[in-house]
């Protein structure tokens, strides 16, 4: 483009500047060096895109604010009043949640201010699930002509019974008492092909999203806004009851903060919200009037296993949830010497109020320190996001105004000159037949590589059959049904054509980069099959399966030391090393390279895991030798239990876990949601 000529010899002329602006904590508020200074707002927003995406979201924020109007960024709190009053017998409230917001809790101190409660009848809470639809059709009816309120939560898990709900309210619209409200809740579905609530249903309802409230200092507030000075005085034991509760509202804002920080601050996404709080409030006091002293075993399991653990699936995640209660719930509460964050003290005895001040005056600045993350967390967090923002806006584009129209080029050239590409460069399959007879022997990882190249070829087929019948289809000669035109759509967008990834291994590459890694592990596997001796280095990353091979070095020491595979482990020891240091494997175990670590870095003078370098997001490992040894020979003390991850999504891809050496204490690097990587 003419206006960003000169660019790149300008940041060389002065790259102190550039680099000043580059690595400044909000450089979308920072003036660009030079006379770049003087270009239009989406001329800097083009260069901001280039060097920080993380920072895009903020700055089109700014950008919307400065063209459109400050009531178009700021977030309004939702006005239940207001809504209730727009509503009618034949206008129902829809309520669209967000993770961690109650929609129940609002409503029912609204109908108790306006004599709706339970206890009077005149208030019915329908969860519905299977077999509630009945109930919820009586309670409608029963509402209808008493002038009651009505909520159905959760309509989305009962799909098939939406239209009949339709109709219901279509007929119980006329003729109906005054006072009848109808009131529902869903969660919003994650993709177009998922959504299930009917249009009309949508179309005459007042709809109220209520996003959860971000950053530390909002969270805890809202927290804190469950209870009232009353909740503080209810237990004879107060001193205790205050100290615990306080620590309560901050784990609970740590464990809803964390949700934004996605895959490095929770491994799955949880539907975390006040009522785990308030119930947790009602055990702790009912446990201190039983218990002659604090049973803080007791109540960390209660709250981390069952009230908040109830919601959690996955295993790191429990003990995430665990460790936290451990740092936050322990008789150092009750001494006043525990800090709950770096710089923030637990407070000292105070009355309700005194507790919101607390919080304004001493709170850190927001940052991921106060969830115990290291700061790039957020970085990572935000580009993901500005990334999702503009895949968006891509899509969402008319399909002759993507990229290649201006030069000419339509998007059936563009997707045939990367289609012409990749079938160029595609290896050939591997010919089984043939490396199995090189090798009579049927180790554990010559077994291992015979798989890999089997699934490699499955996956190579499939790309060379796609990619031929949609180039037949882009000459006309061939039908384009819808899946070659989802393929053709992916190739247009640089993604992985869906029926590529299906059969691939888990990768979050866009089409360029996936592709060239698809070539390296063919390369791999190629020099493998040479003569199937075990490689000096083993890329651990370029493994369809990369568990089967971490066996295989179990298996292979079993055999030979006699020992019982169900009592054994692998043990890591991190080298000095990189990859060209090796010139044949270990007699035992293997070496292993290509993994990156996450949220901390390994750091070799001292051998042991230590804090991150900032805007250093993921550093590589040097080469890793794993072996196998009997499980009561492993050393414990002084190490941290490392997740190992197939890509940065974590959640289902984990492959194994590595005990690395830390002088730090493991909660550490719990807390910070350190993890290997096989995918950077």
């Amino acid at each position: 483009m003419e206006e960003s000529q000169g660019l790149d010899r300008d940041v060389e002329g002065s790259a102190k500047q550039w680099r000043k602006w580059a690595e400044s904590e909000c450089p979308e508020k920072e003036k660009l060096p030079q006379e770049w200074k003087k270009k239009s707002l989406i001329q800097k927003l083009i260069i901001l895109r280039a060097v920080r995406p993380d920072r895009m979201t903020y700055a089109l924020r700014n950008f919307v604010e400065e063209k459109l109007g400050a009531k178009y960024v700021e977030r309004t709190r939702l006005d239940l009043v207001k809504a209730f009053e727009e509503s009618s017998p034949a206008t129902p409230v829809f309520f669209i949640l967000s993770p961690g917001v109650d929609a129940l809790k609002d409503l029912e101190i609204l109908g108790k201010r306006l004599g709706f409660t339970t206890d009077s009848g005149k208030f019915h809470n329908v969860s519905l699930g299977q077999g509630q639809e009945m109930v919820a059709e009586m309670a409608l009816e029963k509402a209808s002509r008493g002038g009651h309120w009505v909520i159905l939560q959760n309509v989305h898990l009962v799909a098939k019974w939406l239209g009949t709900l339709e109709k219901l309210l279509e007929r119980f619209s006329q003729g109906s008492h005054r006072d009848y409200r109808v009131f529902m809740s869903a969660e919003s579905a994650p993709t177009p092909n998922e959504h299930v609530i009917p249009p009309g249903l949508l179309e005459n309802s007042i709809k109220i999203t209520n996003e959860p409230p971000t950053g530390m200092l909002a969270n805890l507030h809202a927290a804190l806004d469950n209870f009232d000075q009353d909740t503080l005085e209810v237990c004879s034991k107060e001193q205790e009851f205050k100290s615990i509760l306080f620590s309560l509202c901050y784990f609970h804002a740590c464990v809803a903060g964390r949700l934004r920080f996605g895959p490095q601050g929770w491994s799955r996404s949880y539907p975390f919200n006040s009522g785990d709080l308030t119930v947790c409030a009602n055990v702790l006091c009912n446990y201190l009037e039983a218990n002659p002293n604090v049973p803080w075993e007791d109540l960390r399991y209660l709250f981390g296993e069952i009230m908040y653990g109830g919601h959690i699936t996955d295993d790191w995640d429990r003990k995430l949830c665990r460790v936290y209660l451990e740092e936050f719930m322990n008789p150092s509460l009750v001494d006043d010497e525990l800090m709950l964050a770096p710089g923030f003290a637990a407070p000292p005895n105070l009355d309700y109020s005194g507790y919101h001040q607390y919080i304004d005056e001493m709170l850190p600045p927001e940052s991921p320190a106060l969830y115990g993350l290291h700061p790039d967390a957020e970085t990572e967090f935000l580009t993901v996001t500005s990334n999702t923002l503009f895949r968006a806006l891509l899509e969402m584009q008319p399909r002759n105004a993507l990229s290649g129209e201006e030069l000419g080029q339509s998007t059936e050239d563009k997707v045939k000159n990367v289609l012409d590409d990749i079938l160029e460069k595609l290896p050939e399959e591997f010919n089984m037949a043939e490396i199995m007879q090189k090798n009579p022997n049927r180790s554990p990882y010559v077994l291992v590589c015979f798989q890999e190249c089997e699934r490699m070829n499955i996956l190579l087929r499939e790309i060379r059959v796609s990619l031929q019948q949609l180039d037949l289809g882009l000459k006309g000669e061939l039908m384009l049904c819808p899946d070659l035109e989802a393929q053709q759509s992916a190739l247009s967008h640089d993604a992985v054509p869906e029926s590529w990834s299906t059969l691939a291994y888990p990768s979050t590459y866009g089409l360029a980069q996936w592709f060239n890694d698809l070539l390296l592990r063919c390369r791999e596997l190629d020099t493998w099959t040479q003569d199937l001796t075990l490689p000096a280095v083993v890329w651990l990353s370029g493994f369809f399966n990369p568990q089967s091979f971490l066996t295989a070095i179990m298996q292979t020491t079993a055999r030979k030391h006699e020992w019982p595979l169900d009592k054994m482990c692998l043990t890591v020891d991190v080298t000095k090393k990189t990859k060209e240091d090796y010139g044949h494997p270990p007699r035992e175990g293997a070496y292993l390279h290509g993994l990156l670590m996450e949220g901390a870095r390994w750091d070799s003078q001292s051998g042991a895991i230590v804090d991150a370098h900032l805007k250093e997001l993921r550093s590589a490992m040097p080469v890793i030798f794993a072996k196998a040894i009997p499980a009561d020979r492993q050393e414990t003390k002084h190490t941290y239990e490392c997740p190992v991850y197939k890509t940065k999504t974590r959640g289902p891809n984990w492959v194994w876990t590595f005990r690395l050496k830390s002088k730090e204490k493991a909660a550490k690097w719990v807390l910070a949601g350190v993890a290997l990587l096989l995918e950077a």
